[in-house]
């Protein structure tokens, strides 16, 4: 099992990682979807609004594969 940097299996690390991009890029997106509106842009605030969304379902998503791998070889640290 190969285990990268981390000590943790590398698929557990890339989720991971994954979640929290796509979490914390949701939680930029709402002061962009602000400035689209304050600048009067609703078609560019409904297009964040779209992207926030979407990201906020690759945590979701990543949340459950993750829930999947606890308890398995590839969901915790690894052990060699």
């Amino acid at each position: 099992m190969a285990t990268g940097e981390t000590g943790f299996a590398d698929v557990t690390f890339d989720l991971i990682s994954v979640q929290y991009h796509s979490l914390k890029a949701g939680h930029d997106y709402g002061q962009y979807v602000r400035d689209a509106e304050n600048a009067g842009l609703d078609d560019v605030a409904s297009f964040f609004r779209e992207v926030m969304e979407q990201d906020s379902q690759r945590g979701q998503r990543c949340h459950d594969l993750l829930r999947q791998l606890a308890g398995t070889e590839h969901g915790g640290p690894a052990t060699s």
